[in-house]
This record gives structure tokens, sequence and C-alpha cells, in this order.
């Protein structure tokens, strides 16, 4: 059972809405943000690697890319090893729209945690990096522990 009644979740996604609204006004949707992500953390990266990792079709990939592109967040450089692709980079305009939705989230969750004590905080901080980082070695490790549960369940 889950005792965590899923809030983590439940926050994350209340938080999401209201970033989501906040960065709309700068004209950069939800899957952009994922595509800019992507790009932020491998720069350099094809759009058929990016439909891999998001798991989106190409014709997706490539208008959002292209309007990512023409909106300044992202630039192009041909591909010195294959001639037919092209090597997609983020712009600061891209490191800066990252910093702006990091800022909004940490103003949001320091306004959430404002309800607590400073202790009642900083041991709230303590036990999230502890399930933080028991989520990150998973991630890391390919979900092996998580696929074996979910399909124990089928």
């Amino acid at each position: 059972m889950d005792s965590t009644r899923r809030q983590i979740t439940k926050i994350a996604r209340e938080v999401g809405k209201f970033t989501v609204r906040t960065m709309k006004a700068e004209g950069v949707g939800t899957a952009e943000f994922d595509l800019i992500h992507v790009v932020r953390k491998n720069p350099g990266i094809t759009q058929t690697e990016i439909c891999r990792i998001l798991g989106t079709d190409k014709g997706a990939v490539a208008r959002q890319t292209a309007n990512l592109e023409a909106k300044g967040y992202l630039r192009r450089e041909v591909n010195p090893e294959d001639g037919r692709s092209q090597l997609i980079f983020p712009t600061p305009q891209a490191q800066q729209l990252k910093n702006s939705k990091a800022h909004i989230e940490a103003v949001f969750y320091e306004w959430l945690t404002q309800a607590l004590s400073e202790e009642e905080r900083g041991e709230f901080a303590r036990l999230l990096d502890v399930v933080y980082r028991r989520c990150k070695e998973e991630s890391k490790a390919g979900f092996p522990t998580m696929t074996a549960r979910i399909r124990e369940g089928e």
C-alpha cells in the first residue's frame, strides 16, 4: 500500500501546472520544454536521438526543433561524420529558460515549505534527499527493480 498516497506526484503536478502557465508567457509549451531539456543534457544530439529519448515521432520533433530554432532556443550544425544529418545544440537563451523554470519552481517550493518550522524544513529536506537518491540510483540503472515489481503484479 502506498503510504504517501502519491502526494509527491500530486504536489509536483500542481507546481508543474503553475510553471507551465507562467512559462507559456515566454512562448514555450510543455513538449518544447522536454525537447530543450534533452538537448541541454545532450548537446550535439541528432533529431533521431531526440525521437528515441522522448519516444516521439520524427515529424513532431522536426516541427518542435524548427520552432525552437526560430525562437532562438536551439541552433544546428552540420554533422561532420554524416553530412546528411545535423547536430542540435542549446543556445544561451535555452539555458536562461531552464534557469527561469527552475526559479519559478524554487519560489513555489519555498512558499510551500514556509508552513513548516525551520527544524521541520531541515528534516523534510533530509528525507527528500534520501528518497531522491534512491530514485536516481534506480533510474541510472535502467529501472530494474521497478520493472520487476510491475511485472510481478501482472
